[in-house]
């Protein structure tokens, strides 16, 4: 049996299918979103075979009702996700386009306690991509452009336009870009780990999300916490994992 997730994010669109018979996975493919995601999922599920189809992210209504199958939860998603790439994680910072999330696992690895952040681009990877073109650097980029940066400086707001004056502000007093991309960087840093420990005070804790792939995030998030952060290999597709998963064990 086949068990295939779909997580529709605000950025990108993920599939993974998994075999039931050796819990390995068979199939693995991702999108843009853009502005048709019914479109983008159509495509992406073209050429897919799998017994059970299990969606989740923002979009996972729309996928349930065009593509028939299940739906559940980002929180559910990303618990059976993370936990079945390392066993021994207790916590999860996901930190996406458009949202971020803090959870927490018991010891059967289902979310016990978590945060959510999806009211406002502030803090998530929707935020460091408007600030990277502010910056006229490449998303993919920008990451290694903030190493180069020094600590020493603060970004106070996390409200995109006003991030963008106090980055402004500093420019025209003379301070280093990469510097400020720093201090950018620090401030996402900061307000994630907040909510992070509002969830749990200890580790392993794995970190996901497409900002996952930016090495001053990591970095930080790494100095910031005391406990081990494990980074999966596919970060993105921890989400798309989880509802694969879901679909092996429960019925259609």
């Amino acid at each position: 049996m086949i068990s295939t997730g779909i997580d529709i994010g605000s950025r990108t669109i993920k599939i993974v299918s998994i075999d039931s018979s050796d819990r390995k996975m068979v199939a693995s493919r991702r999108v843009e979103t853009t502005f048709n995601p019914l479109g983008q999922a159509t495509k992406l599920l073209d050429g897919i075979e799998g017994d059970r189809l299990i969606a989740t992210g923002y979009g996972r209504r729309l996928a349930q009702e065009n593509f028939g199958g299940h739906s559940i939860t980002e929180i559910q998603a990303h618990a059976l996700g993370a936990r079945h790439v390392f066993s021994e994680c207790q916590a999860i910072l996901d930190i996406g386009g458009q949202d971020t999330k803090a959870i927490s696992l018991d010891l059967r690895g289902k979310a016990q306690k978590f945060e959510m952040n999806d009211r406002c681009a502030a803090g998530t990877g929707k935020f460091l991509e408007f600030m990277a073109t502010s910056f006229q650097v490449p998303i993919e980029e920008f990451g290694s452009f903030a190493l180069a940066g020094v600590e020493g400086l603060k970004i106070n707001s996390m409200c995109t336009v006003f991030a963008e004056a106090e980055a402004t502000s500093l420019m025209a007093r003379g301070s280093r870009p990469q510097d400020i991309a720093f201090a950018l960087h620090l401030s996402v840093v900061k307000r994630s780990i907040s909510m992070l420990r509002r969830v749990t005070t200890t580790g392993p804790i794995v970190f996901s999300g497409g900002v996952a792939l930016n090495p001053c995030i990591v970095e930080l998030v790494r100095r910031e916490m005391a406990d081990e952060v494990l980074i999966p290999e596919d970060p993105e597709m921890i989400g798309a994992l989880g509802a694969a998963l879901y679909g092996l064990t429960h019925t259609s």
